[in-house]
């Protein structure tokens, strides 16, 4: 069902979370967010969110806001159900494009959930959601509601955020698009690991040439100074918002990596279709040859490719857990090989040269002596 925000959103709050300046103690520090409303941009350049020096790394929450329609049954080109799990090419353009709902609740005309996952032990340090899609198809989406959005906790009922920072909004390539994220320190260090739940993520249903495509990902730094086998890390989150017809780059600065580290990095982008070539995320030291990311689910020349994926044999769950998410991207990568020759200055750029794509946020734990 489509209800508008207004009534939903008045049965709680954790307003006071997106209003709240927070400070991370010892080498971690964090932007101030802002008490004002969210103001809106066309283009936000990345900068860096959050940094760290701890024995940790981050973990991710993520998953898709809308899919594709199973009924009525298509009468050409890919069935959506074969879509849905990846078993044939196919991009959200070719779909009429319906909401998903998992929850409960029919006030909500949009909800999914995905695990959180924190290792025995570990502190949540700083933690941010990112939510995000296009606001024009078959229906169009106000984009006043782009800045708020409905989070349940494991076990927990429905709660109002409000972002605390700019929002990323921009209309181009026939498309309405945005990012907007908040300040969740508070609510995911009092939760915890388990199945968060975010529901109401303005984004438009329906059919057109530019696609219908929009989702969440939950972003939590830890610290597990406990675990004797955790090694110290450089943990660095940033974020902004523009079309990928230029590249995004992040650099970690003063981080020297040593021969054999290891570590992981993760993206946030929109509207990437799946089955081309063309999109990249590279990773170099200074002086050395940029390395291209990738893994058996997301090949080297076409990592925005509609997955949620992390690096290792067990996934998180996610409901639903469409292998293809058409058009919502957040991956997480292993950086081994990346990282094997150390160098200083790790630096990361996402490129897409065939897709209409948005870049949201970028996140990176790596070694350091």
């Amino acid at each position: 069902m489509r209800h508008p925000l207004g009534p939903l959103l008045r049965r709680a709050s954790v307003s006071a979370l997106a209003l709240a300046v927070i400070w991370v103690p010892g080498t971690a520090r964090a932007t101030a967010p802002s008490a004002e409303a969210a103001p809106e941009s066309a283009r936000i350049p990345f900068a860096e969110r959050y940094h760290a020096v701890q024995h940790g790394g981050f973990v991710r929450a993520a998953n898709a806001s809308v899919s594709c329609r199973t009924t009525p049954v298509r009468r050409s080109g890919p069935p959506c159900t074969a879509a849905r799990e990846g078993r044939v090419p196919a991009v959200n353009g070719n779909f009429d494009m319906f909401y998903v709902d998992v929850d409960s609740d029919p006030g909500t005309y949009n909800s999914s959930r995905a695990e959180l996952r924190l290792p025995a032990g570990a502190r949540v340090t700083y933690a941010r959601l990112y939510w995000g899609g296009n606001l024009r198809a078959g229906e169009q989406k106000p984009a006043r509601d782009a800045g708020r959005v409905l989070v349940a906790e494991p076990g927990g009922r429905y709660k109002e955020l409000l972002a605390d920072t700019v929002v990323g909004h921009r209309v181009g390539h026939g498309a309405d698009a945005f990012q907007a994220s908040a300040d969740v320190t508070g609510l995911v260090r009092s939760s915890g690991a388990g199945l968060w739940t975010v529901g109401q993520v303005d984004v438009a249903m329906g059919k057109s040439r530019s696609g219908t495509w929009g989702g969440w990902t939950l972003v939590a730094a830890y610290d597990n100074s406990a675990d004797p086998a955790q090694p110290l890390r450089a943990l660095s989150l940033w974020d902004g918002f523009d079309s990928l017809d230029r590249p995004a780059e992040v650099r970690l600065n003063g981080v020297h990596v040593r021969r054999g580290a290891t570590g992981q990095a993760g993206l946030v982008a929109y509207n990437g279709d799946r089955g081309g070539t063309g999109d990249s995320l590279t990773l170099s030291t200074r002086g050395r040859t940029p390395l291209p990311l990738g893994d058996s689910a997301d090949p080297a020349d076409d990592v925005l490719n509609s997955t949620i994926n992390d690096p290792g044999p067990v996934r998180a769950r996610r409901e639903p857990a469409y292998a293809n998410t058409l058009g919502y991207d957040s991956d997480v990568f292993d950086l081994g090989t990346g990282l094997a020759q150390g160098g200083d200055q790790p630096t990361f750029r996402l490129v897409s040269q065939r897709d209409a794509a948005w870049a949201g946020a970028l996140f990176a734990a790596v070694d350091v002596q």
